[in-house]
């Protein structure tokens, strides 16, 4: 009875300390106004570590020290960058930051739960201080299974820029309900709710609505904006092509990035659409065909180069394995085939498309051309490249083992954003190195 008492107790003191450790890293969340006039967002990270990033795109990782301050280093890649961060006590919410000081940005917050399809949904509405009318946009997913909630930094980055926004869970992840879906309809649904909720919120504060979408967000936003008007819609890092075809690109930048020949690309093709057929499928077809090429080209030097966006998820799996992986892994009826164009040509929604030049996950090349093919048929999108940006919007750097490691968002990005939530178009002014291609009427205007 005496040890069980004490493990009680044990286990009672280990939790309350892990809850003070929680409230420590928890604490410094939130977005900080500078005595310079620059704002700081700090967000979560991995383990006990935070994340800061600026309105430029500058960004580091925040690691605790035994005296309370923080250090930084650069980017995600781990390396000092010299500098030493602050805060205050949870109610003072001040902050010293790159040796500025500076204090927290109160927001007018209102949380949620609101009801799509079957599902109830946890949300939030963050506006900026005041009572004026200002521009709300949704933040929709990616195809992550995280907490908006918890994770996403526009939802205070933008409103510190005087720019409400709505973020949710998206159901199966987070405080929501119901089972984790890639169904863009499905999703898509999720979104009008959102939109609508945001909106009922928003009361007389409502200006402008619209969505902002990363990654798998890109197929979901179009089928939204089409099925209840809204005044703007924003892509970033998203695909104007099928899921296959995806993976397709990936694999062919695979090649194109170790200099590998046509013949050899046009072999590794062979390799991935057979392992596509079997995911498409959950394992039940294609197997042997598949497992057929994997063993005729598995000695060859391009074949360990082949990774694509989700083929090299099965390359090394058994039947029965792969069966078991796509089950628990990528079974979420993802919408392998669905064509995002009959969508994008029918919208008469203003659109920015943002991509990387650089992107590995959601290569942009195709996605690029459709988007200024849409353009010049007089469609109202706008499309922004950026030149060396990897997916997430990020710069990168090659480390000794020749992986990719972000050091910090693209500059311009978050104002450009910005600039298109409050007036459907981006300025003639630059915004970083990225390449764009306006509306014939907005850049007769730029000129």
């Amino acid at each position: 009875m005496k040890n069980s008492a004490a493990f009680v107790f044990v286990g009672s003191l280990l939790m309350a300390l892990s809850g003070q450790a929680a409230a420590v890293k928890d604490c410094p969340i939130g977005a900080y106004r500078l005595r310079d006039g620059k704002t700081v967002d700090i967000a979560p990270s991995d383990g006990d570590a935070l994340r800061w990033t600026l309105w430029s795109g500058k960004t580091g990782k925040l690691h605790p020290r035994p005296d309370g301050t923080w250090t930084s280093t650069f980017g995600w890649t781990d390396r000092p960058d010299g500098e030493v961060i602050s805060f205050s006590d949870c109610d003072a919410g001040e902050i010293v930051f790159q040796r500025e000081p500076g204090t927290r940005i109160h927001f007018d917050v209102s949380d949620t739960v609101f009801e799509s399809n079957g599902a109830k949904l946890a949300g939030r509405l963050v506006l900026p201080k005041g009572n004026g009318r200002v521009p709300v946009v949704v933040l929709v997913h990616g195809s992550e299974h995280d907490s908006a909630l918890e994770s996403y930094r526009l939802q205070r980055m933008f409103p510190a820029q005087g720019i409400g926004a709505f973020v949710y869970d998206k159901r199966g992840t987070g405080k929501s309900g119901g089972t984790y879906t890639q169904d863009f309809d499905v999703l898509a649904t999720d979104v009008v709710a959102a939109m609508n909720e945001a909106k009922r919120l928003a009361g007389r504060r409502l200006g402008r609505l619209g969505y902002q979408g990363g990654s798998e967000g890109g197929w979901v936003v179009p089928l939204a904006a089409n099925s209840a008007p809204v005044d703007f819609a924003i892509v970033s890092f998203g695909l104007a092509v099928t899921v296959l075809e995806e993976d397709q690109e990936s694999v062919t930048l695979d090649m194109r990035l170790h200099h590998h020949s046509a013949a050899d690309t046009a072999k590794a093709l062979e390799l991935a659409r057979a392992g596509e057929h079997v995911v498409e499928t959950g394992g039940r077809e294609g197997y042997e065909a598949f497992d057929a090429l994997r063993q005729k080209y598995k000695s060859e030097p391009w074949y360990k180069d082949v990774h694509g966006d989700f083929v090299f998820f099965i390359l090394p799996l058994d039947q029965k394995q792969i069966v078991q992986a796509i089950a628990e892994n990528l079974g979420f009826d993802t919408p392998f085939r669905h064509e995002p164009m009959p969508a994008l040509r029918a919208s008469t929604t203003p659109q920015l498309w943002v991509l990387g030049s650089d992107d590995l996950d959601a290569p942009s090349a195709e996605t690029a051309k459709r988007i200024k093919s849409l353009i010049a048929e007089g469609k109202d999108y706008t499309l922004a490249v950026y030149p060396g940006a990897e997916h997430g919007m990020t710069q990168y750097e090659v480390n000794s083992q020749g992986e990719r490691v972000s050091t910090r968002f693209a500059p311009g990005y978050f104002r450009m954003m910005a600039d298109f939530i409050r007036d459907s178009h981006i300025g003639g002014g630059q915004y970083g190195n990225a390449e764009i291609n306006r509306p014939a009427h907005i850049d007769r205007q730029t000129r």
